[in-house]
């Protein structure tokens, strides 16, 4: 009992080292926080937890396992995902060009409903093939030959209260009054950064070979 409760601490600090260090998703929760507020950046990340959590599933039943044999299907994940990032670069870097009055109307999160938003989050994580191989990593980290479903459970409950609380916790923290003041007076420079973040990322995906 004992030796699988430090296995659990294993795998959940695992996770939160996963989850919680600055990638695609974060900073594009961080961005949508700031510049569009708590509930498009809550909405974004609402998405993002359901696809790490659908990866979970598929990693607890095998499926994602026998997903990454077919490098076929991960290339286009692969493409979809660095296309998309890609796509987030473009707009990030129109957003640094832009002038403040132009900033000043609604802009395409403000307008885009919940359930938009939700998708847009759902699928930056979907079409991520690296959160498959993270989950495959974190089921092989936790599930000995003698594992039981138990087991599998806890680990499943465990990310997904631990995934809630770091991407929902981005949109909080975020959408601060003192990070939006932040993103005001430094718009330009943090649209450029994460145009170029999301640049690096988007073709390192596309020319990485999984």
């Amino acid at each position: 009992m004992l030796a699988e409760f430090h296995q659990f601490i294993i795998v959940f600090t695992a996770y939160v080292i996963a989850a919680g260090s600055p990638g695609p998703s974060n900073m594009r929760i961080m961005a949508v926080a700031m510049n569009d507020g708590r509930g498009a950046a809550l909405a974004i990340a609402s998405g993002v937890v359901s696809g790490s959590i659908f990866w979970g599933l598929m990693a607890a039943t095998g499926v994602s396992a026998v997903l990454s044999r077919y490098a076929q299907a991960l290339v286009v994940l692969q493409l979809l995902g660095g296309l998309y990032l890609l796509y987030l670069a473009f707009k990030a870097g129109k957003a640094a060009l832009s002038s403040d009055k132009d900033q000043l109307r609604p802009t395409n999160e403000r307008k885009a409903t919940a359930a938009i938003l939700y998708k847009r989050g759902l699928l930056m994580h979907l079409t991520n093939p690296k959160s498959i191989l993270a989950w495959i990593a974190l089921m092989t980290l936790g599930l000995g030959p003698g594992s039981s479903s138990h087991t599998v459970l806890v680990i499943l409950a465990g990310c997904a209260v631990l995934s809630v609380t770091i991407f929902c916790g981005y949109a909080i923290v975020f959408s601060t009054a003192p990070m939006i003041a932040l993103y005001r007076r430094a718009r330009r420079w943090i649209e450029g950064t994460l145009a170029v973040f999301f640049g690096f990322a988007g073709l390192k995906l596309l020319l990485t070979r999984i």
